[in-house]
């Protein structure tokens, strides 16, 4: 028996890193994809209603960049719907009649949207009209948002169940008001965090691109428009997202305040409760207070229930909470990961929104091109959405648990019971080496086009697409 618990136990870990390690990496491509599509639109847009050459120049520079981060973005999101019938079997089982409605809208509508007009985009110029041909970038922006937003509300059932009832006689979830699918306010909550966080990475990926371009003193006056373009998109987004990631901690307090409670490594329910900078211990039950911490009174109060006197209730307490309805067990998160995870997530947003200001005070005192500094940082600051982008999904996913679906399905229930482990092992190695090789390819192929000067656009030019430009 014991023997029986330990294989599958092998399989659940190595499982749950397969699906976390694929679906982190798949995840470095989504926002990038869904923030820059809507800049290359607005490059597009600004070429058709002034005839400027620099803004086609630009729509095909970023154009390229967009569509090898395209391809290898849906590659990899490809792996993870298998994931769900190969080692998740049992979750699938559960879920399906719930979880098959987005998910099928977004591969028979949003996928298919996109990926056609796409199509029609790229081998589109001089073979449709201006005006058709810039409708099909901005029906590609359309597919994109419309499909990250039916994954979005079918991750949200998970976070929150809504509209669906379990059927005693199958053991399965049960969809019953697709209008309570779709409203669940936490769906709603994680779509404009993640688009303004795509925005912001969208953004930022222009401006590095732009200032690496500018260092060198190439194509300065085209570059300049770009960096602009990127800074006017930059500023306000990634303040409004500090603003909505903090509303969005209401609704996480609302519904999961295991997971606001082990993101303070808050022991015990205080009022006021104050948020810590930093800390060092206290992460444990059988070490609960800090050796050091740099603390913030009444700051989590604020955070958790938008008054600085707000109770909330902690760890000991929710734990209690949650043995009394669901019975004995572990339901603290691994406290460690949820503290760091979401002040990594916020202190890199924060120094995003320091960069960008920065940014726009150089720009409107004519001093951006010439601050090699501030270049610098920006080229570097392409990597700060991607690091905020992924300690926000690790914060998502990993104070859910031991939850895969809250409050119904534990993820140790949720494995498929005919995977080995070397089977499992077998898997992990595989992905993993498959998604190195695509991460290679993808690296080489965006820093050797991100690096190309900008062609001379000829008359018969614009009748090539954008890939085929170089």
């Amino acid at each position: 028996m014991s023997g029986a618990l330990h294989l599958a136990s092998d399989v659940l870990e190595i499982s749950r890193w397969q699906f976390a390690l694929t679906t982190l990496y798949h995840f470095l491509f989504v926002p990038l994809t869904l923030g820059l599509v809507p800049l290359v639109a607005v490059m597009q847009t600004q070429w058709y209603r002034t005839g400027d050459e620099a803004w086609l120049r630009l729509t095909r520079f970023f154009g390229t960049l967009f569509v090898i981060n395209f391809a290898i973005g849906a590659a990899t999101g490809l792996v993870q719907e298998f994931q769900f019938g190969m080692n998740w079997s049992t979750f699938s089982k559960f879920v399906g009649d719930v979880f098959g409605a987005p998910l099928a809208m977004e591969g028979l509508a949003a996928f298919f949207l996109e990926s056609t007009f796409i199509g029609l985009w790229i081998f589109g110029w001089g073979r449709l009209s201006p005006k058709l041909h810039l409708a099909t970038i901005w029906l590609v922006v359309a597919g994109t948002w419309l499909s990250s937003t039916f994954i979005l509300v079918a991750n949200s059932w998970m976070q929150r169940p809504v509209g669906y009832k379990v059927n005693p006689a199958t053991g399965r979830s049960e969809l019953t008001s697709i209008g309570d699918l779709f409203g669940n306010v936490w769906a709603w909550w994680a779509v404009g965090h993640t688009l303004l966080a795509a925005l912001m990475t969208g953004s930022f990926f222009v401006l590095g691109v732009a200032a690496w371009q500018l260092r060198r003193g190439r194509n300065v006056e085209v570059f300049k428009r770009a960096a602009r373009l990127a800074l006017v998109v930059a500023l306000p987004i990634t303040a409004v997202n500090l603003a909505v990631g903090s509303e969005f901690g209401v609704t996480v307090t609302d519904y999961q305040p295991m997971k606001i409670a082990s993101a303070e490594a808050l022991w015990n329910t205080e009022q006021p409760a104050g948020f810590s900078l930093f800390q060092i211990g206290g992460f444990s039950a059988s070490n609960p207070k800090p050796d050091f911490d740099i603390q913030i009174p009444k700051l989590l109060s604020f955070l958790a229930t938008n008054s600085f006197d707000g109770k909330v209730e902690g760890l000991n307490q929710v734990q209690a909470d949650e043995q009394a309805r669901y019975g004995p067990g572990n339901y603290i998160p691994d406290v460690r990961i949820t503290y760091w995870s979401i002040r990594v997530m916020a202190y890199v947003g924060s120094l995003a929104f320091l960069l960008a200001a920065v940014g726009a005070w150089l720009y409107r005192k004519g001093r951006l091109v010439t601050s090699r500094r501030f270049l610098g940082c920006a080229v570097a600051g392409i990597a700060l959405p991607f690091i905020s982008n992924l300690a926000g999904w690790l914060f998502t996913e990993a104070g859910r648990q031991p939850w895969v679906v809250q409050g119904l399905l534990k993820t140790k229930d949720a494995v498929s019971p005919s995977v080995t482990t070397a089977e499992a092992i077998f898997a992990l190695s595989v992905f993993m080496l498959l998604y190195t090789g695509l991460g290679v390819a993808d690296f080489w192929l965006m820093r050797r086009y991100a690096r190309r000067e900008l062609p001379e656009i000829e008359p018969e030019a614009a009748e090539k697409p954008p890939a085929l430009t170089y």
